[in-house]
């Protein structure tokens, strides 16, 4: 009997330990918007991601850039689209080339800008070992024991839902963000996505970021009491890629997290 209970001692102290552990760790939910955030089209297009360099940059080249991509994503979402097949399932190589080959020269074009911000997305996912659309429940605790924060990039998007994932395929993000956490405000609005993304993974110790250019998801973000990072394209701009960086998002984080307000309203 002796023995017996010690074991269940033991076994309760193991039991206690994981809760304890899940209780502790934080969930940060990242919240995106695409255009002009993760990648750049539209300022292509119209000229003024261009012209913010003061003539450094050719203007009609970026403009030539935009429409190639706008021409490739409409011929996908008419000939090829469909999302469980995948990119290079769909395409053959003369095609995967040509569209790497934009891809590539878009980045030469914007300094980096598409490679710098998808390499963001794989730091945080980097800092997960369980990558789900789903937050770690208390099953899975003995399999993510030593995970104290768990990283969920989702994507909110102005655009309709069909051209957005053919736009996360396409500019290399597909890997990264889920089609099941890409949401389209097209008809709602961002305030109804971002109560939906609530709604759906809001728990003890889950943390939203919203990382956008707009004024729709700053505003929709200062509704929710999120803290919002504006991305401004500008060679001057603050927060922009390459330049975001983790220490400036756990800032905007703390900022809003640490009160004991948002404390409380957290525990909710």
């Amino acid at each position: 009997m002796e023995s017996l209970d010690s074991s269940a001692i033991t076994h309760g102290q193991m039991i206690k330990a994981k809760a304890e552990n899940v209780a502790e760790q934080k969930t940060n939910v990242y919240i995106w918007d695409m255009d002009e955030t993760l990648i750049l089209l539209k300022s292509l297009l119209n000229g003024t991601y261009a012209a913010s360099f003061n003539g450094s940059k050719d203007v009609q080249k970026g403009i030539e850039i935009g429409k190639r991509w706008e021409n490739h994503i409409l011929q996908v979402c008419d000939e090829f689209f469909f999302y469980e097949q995948g990119l290079h399932s769909m395409l053959n190589q003369e095609m995967i080339k040509l569209w790497d080959n934009l891809y590539e020269s878009t980045d030469a074009y914007t300094d980096k800008w598409l490679s710098s911000a998808r390499n963001f997305l794989e730091m945080l996912s980097r800092g997960n070992r369980i990558l789900t659309p789903c937050l770690v429940s208390p099953e899975s605790a003995t399999d993510s024991a030593d995970v104290k924060h768990q990283n969920l990039n989702v994507l909110v998007t102005s655009g309709s839902l069909i051209p957005s994932l053919v736009k996360c395929l396409l500019f290399r993000l597909d890997d990264l963000i889920t089609h099941g956490n890409v949401y389209s405000s097209w008809e709602v609005g961002k305030l109804q996505c971002f109560s939906w993304i609530k709604e759906r993974f809001s728990s003890p110790g889950v943390q939203f970021c919203v990382i956008g250019d707009g004024m729709e998801e700053c505003e929709a973000a200062q509704m929710m009491k999120w803290p919002f990072i504006r991305i401004d394209p500008r060679p001057d701009g603050s927060h922009r890629f390459p330049g975001l960086s983790m220490k400036m998002v756990s800032h905007y984080l703390d900022v809003i997290y640490s009160t004991p307000d948002n404390e409380n309203d957290n525990k909710r």
